[in-house]
């Protein structure tokens, strides 16, 4: 009996050490497109803790806005030893090419952020078309008729137009009705902020300055509109949305230069995007992973194993909630803000 029970203490530490072996032999790649936007880097240090945590290796590579770049990034990855991959999509169709390859080599992808429409990459992201109808609404509190202009992420990342089907799912009534035109509508090539202000000045030049409201779908193109407006002393007059919670986006919030940025916690989809790598490596099918649903709103119609994560619009007044959550120091939020201005900042 002494004998069969040292016998299942060995087997039983001999297993533990196997999976403690194979979590650490676990490497998970992560191919960023660029770093021109503040959250990336907290994405990263979330991705980073949850592997360091399991006890898995994290490498990486920066893509620096360039979808052929990007692409022999993810080889180089591969060739590091990743067995899993984590991909935000410069390009979601050029990224086509480094998502066959793993594939091929039995490598899991999932796809961070950005909808990588191939039904081999697991997608995980917030509800972009949420996004979008928070962005919507807030801005149409405050410019409930007028001229509205439309500043758009990116022609090659999905989530652009998911986010303005959502802002339209709020607006396209009112437009119909003629309560609010849109006088200027276009994408933001790279999401650059420089890019943003063009089309800005673009449409405030063709409406004579006569713009009552600018959906702006992230804090980045957000910042070049708010640019835009200031040259033309319109900042602080003309709501403006966008998303991310970047710091300075919040700040203008308190500000009151930018009306709204949706909360997207990426805390918690990087730890989420980390945890889910972790699970497809080890083997687990992907529709198997706890809480994933099936998606096929992509312009595909492409069948996705996906996570949904939920977001939330900040304003200046419910600024407190994400200061204290953590997010943002206070002092970074008020910077400039007067006393009595925001009831966060006193």
């Amino acid at each position: 009996m002494r004998n069969t029970i040292t016998l299942s203490l060995a087997a039983l530490a001999t297993v533990l050490s196997l999976s403690a072996a194979r979590a650490a032999d676990t490497v998970v790649g992560v191919s960023w497109s660029n770093f021109q936007e503040e959250r990336w880097k907290t994405d990263e240090a979330a991705i980073k803790k949850a592997l360091a945590a399991a006890g898995a290796k994290y490498i990486s590579a920066d893509a620096q806005s360039s979808a052929a770049k990007q692409l022999s990034d993810v080889e180089a990855l591969i060739s590091q030893g990743a067995n899993a991959l984590i991909i935000l999509a410069q390009d979601s169709d050029a990224i086509g090419p480094a998502i066959a390859k793993a594939e091929a080599e039995g490598i899991p992808v999932v796809g961070y952020d950005r909808l990588i429409e191939v039904p081999y990459a697991y997608y995980i992201t917030f509800d972009n078309k949420e996004v979008g109808r928070m962005q919507a609404s807030e801005v149409l509190k405050v410019a409930p008729k007028g001229n509205y202009i439309f500043i758009k992420g990116s022609s090659a990342d999905p989530n652009a137009d998911f986010l303005f089907s959502g802002q339209m799912e709020v607006l396209k009534p009112l437009i119909d009705k003629g309560t609010i035109k849109n006088v200027g509508e276009a994408y933001t090539d790279g999401w650059l902020p420089a890019n943003a202000q063009k089309n800005t000045e673009q449409f405030l030049t063709a409406n004579n300055n006569k713009v009552d409201a600018v959906v702006a779908s992230n804090d980045g193109t957000a910042g070049g509109a708010i640019a835009a407006l200031g040259a033309q002393g319109l900042a602080g007059t003309v709501p403006v949305s966008g998303q991310d919670a970047d710091f300075a986006a919040l700040n203008r919030i308190a500000l009151g230069t930018q009306t709204v940025s949706v909360w997207k916690d990426s805390r918690e989809l990087g730890a989420k995007a980390a945890e889910i790598a972790l699970a497809l490596a080890k083997g687990t099918a992907a529709n198997q992973v706890p809480g994933t649903t099936t998606f096929k709103g992509g312009p595909k119609g492409v069948a996705m194993n996906s996570t949904f994560l939920k977001p939330i619009p900040i304003t200046k007044d419910n600024l407190n909630v994400i200061i204290e959550a953590g997010w943002v120091p206070k002092a970074t939020v008020c910077q400039g803000v007067p006393a009595g201005k925001v009831k966060a900042c006193d």
